[in-house]
């Protein structure tokens, strides 16, 4: 038979009360439907669940029993029905976000933690992997949503929210002659060599270095490039090549890598990162875009 909730309240009132007449007061109910509605319990589940007398009534030890179960199966729903519903609205369950590894030192971090602090009830799931990639599992269903650098992978069907935007710096090796410089030129670094972003996995950084270069009159020269940002730092801090990344990562030094800012207001020298979603992106993903928004204006 079929336990309705109604079903189950009436039978713990009448429990509870050991009284027909208080129990369906308590109901705001007549007593007759409330003797119906226990008697049609008892013949589904084929077993006596009251002793009736002239006092009163008593729970059989079936229906206490019984009781304790229908306790528990009424929490549980309650549980299920709320737990529905925050994971509705984005407040309970997983979202998985996809990353570039650039992004991992300092975007990362906050976005974890500020998760952490305002939606508990919300596990974040992270995958790191490069631009065209993460945009693929977008794209696919994968991945809830992503942050990138490059936007040119993404296409029409995804949606793009810009929600940072920085400076563009030199990252130099400690040994290089500019690199406890205040400031320098990028024309400076005209006869170093480049490690640079790839074209082949992040076609838009790429080009973004080059025509910052050519702003400021020079073709760099590509000593390697690297699809991650560990490829980048390594080339870099092993003293062959000097390269071009975001002014975040000034913020956690890395041995062997000197961050200069850079004079230039060339356009090329800026950054921006980008959140990517399905236009049906649910509850989760907008709960974790308001909390990225309000933190970037505090």
């Amino acid at each position: 038979m079929e336990f309705t909730r109604r079903l189950l309240e009436q039978f713990l009132v009448l429990a509870e009360e050991k009284h027909f007449g208080r129990a369906a007061e308590r109901l705001a109910m007549s007593q007759p439907p409330l003797s119906q509605a226990i008697q049609r319990l008892e013949r589904g589940l084929e077993v006596t669940l009251l002793d009736r007398g002239p006092g009163g009534i008593r729970l059989t030890p079936a229906g206490a029993a019984f009781a304790v179960e229908a306790r528990r199966l009424l929490d549980a729903q309650s549980a299920a029905v709320e737990r529905v519903r925050r994971v509705a609205r984005g407040l309970e369950g997983d979202v998985r976000v996809g990353y570039v590894s650039i992004l991992s030192h300092h975007h990362l971090p906050r976005l974890l933690r500020a998760a952490a602090d305002e939606l508990p009830g919300l596990r974040v799931l992270v995958h790191q992997d490069t631009t065209a990639t993460l945009v693929d599992m977008v794209r696919s269903g994968t991945l809830d949503l992503a942050f990138i650098r490059d936007p040119s992978p993404v296409t029409d069907e995804l949606t793009l929210r810009a929600f940072a935007d920085e400076r563009v710096v030199a990252a130099l090796p400690h040994e290089h002659p500019l690199a406890g410089a205040d400031a320098i030129a990028l024309g400076e670094l005209h006869a170093d060599a480049f490690v640079l972003p790839s074209s082949t996995t992040l076609p838009g950084l790429a080009a973004q270095a080059q025509l910052a270069c050519r702003d400021a009159g020079f073709t760099p020269r590509c000593r390697a490039e690297a699809d991650d940002l560990s490829g980048l730092l390594g080339y870099i801090a092993a003293g062959l090549c000097v390269g071009l990344l975001p002014e975040d990562l000034r913020h956690f030094p890395v041995p062997g890598i000197a961050f200069v800012p850079l004079r230039e207001t060339s356009p090329y020298l800026r950054t921006t990162v980008a959140a990517v979603h399905r236009p049906d992106a649910d509850a989760a993903v907008h709960r974790l875009l308001d909390l990225i928004a309000r933190q970037r204006n505090q």
